[in-house]
């Protein structure tokens, strides 16, 4: 089993985007370093890319031939060999960080309604669970209860981190911390 020194803050961040409409997540099981990415520059180095390319890759990214040559700004550059390296990774060294299932982190939250000892605030946490936008229903209700929304952050925190240790043994890898 490797083992990686990782942000648990950023792959926190990474499962929690389960929408996945603006940005995708990786880890770089060689590094521990967390890779977002545009959805956008995705699709961008997609698009350039022959579809023979992919049968025929070498292990180089400078052999990827394109389309065309791209139009991007030189800060974008990096990002899209980045992508492609990523893309055409046959290693296994990057891995896609998945969203947090939204079952679990509703079981997260019933969990920790279970801890709260204000019963007037309980009745509300678990009225927000009820129905259509539980999540920002939830979250709308600790706003106005600052002390318990802080332990919902830490509550959160630690039980995600344990998800987070369970998928890295999943694919191979241990924490350091």
């Amino acid at each position: 089993m490797k083992k990686l020194k990782v942000n648990f803050d950023e792959i926190q961040k990474a499962m929690e985007d389960v929408v996945r409409d603006n940005f995708d997540y990786f880890l770089d099981i060689a590094t521990g370093e967390v890779i977002a990415f545009s959805e956008e520059m995705l699709e961008e180095a997609q698009s350039r890319l022959h579809v023979e390319d992919f049968d025929d890759m070498m292990d180089e990214i400078e052999s990827i031939e394109f389309d065309e040559l791209p139009d991007l700004p030189e800060y974008m550059e990096d990002e899209v060999e980045i992508i492609l390296e990523i893309l055409l990774d046959e290693s296994g060294q990057y891995v896609r960080i998945p969203e947090r299932p939204s079952s679990t982190a509703y079981t997260s939250m019933s969990l920790f309604i279970e801890t709260v000892a204000d019963p007037a605030l309980k009745t509300k946490l678990l009225d927000a669970l009820d129905g259509k936008g539980a999540f920002r229903n939830f979250k709308d209700v600790l706003v106005h209860y600052p002390k318990e929304r802080k332990r919902w952050h830490s509550y959160n925190a630690k039980t995600i981190k344990k998800e987070i240790n369970e998928w890295l043994h999943i694919i191979g890898a241990n924490s350091l911390s």
